[in-house]
C-alpha cells in the first residue's frame, strides 16, 4: 500500500537524509521524499499498519532533522 504525506523539509540535503531514515524504518518497503513538492511517498510492507509505521518514520526523521514535520 502506498500513501502520500505532506512534509516540511528545509533543504534538498535534509530531504535525502529523511528519505534514508524512512527507508530504514521497519515496515517500510520504499520511501521517496520530494523536496520541491514537499511530499513523502511511503510504500508499506505487506500487513503493516500505516499509522503505527508512520509514527516510527516520524521519530526516525526527527533524529536526522529535529524540526521536520510530517502531516499524518
Amino acid at each position: 500500500m502506498k500513501k502520500t504525506y505532506k512534509i516540511e523539509v528545509d533543504c534538498a540535503n535534509c530531504a535525502n537524509k529523511m528519505e534514508e531514515a524512512a527507508r530504514g524504518t521497519a515496515g517500510v518497503q520504499a520511501a521517496t521524499v520530494n523536496f520541491m513538492t514537499q511530499k513523502l511517498i511511503v510504500e508499506f510492507a505487506e500487513g503493516q499498519e500505516p499509522k503505527a509505521v508512520m509514527e516510527q518514520v516520524l521519530a526516525a526523521c526527527k533524529k536526522v532533522e529535529p524540526d521536520c514535520e510530517i502531516f499524518l
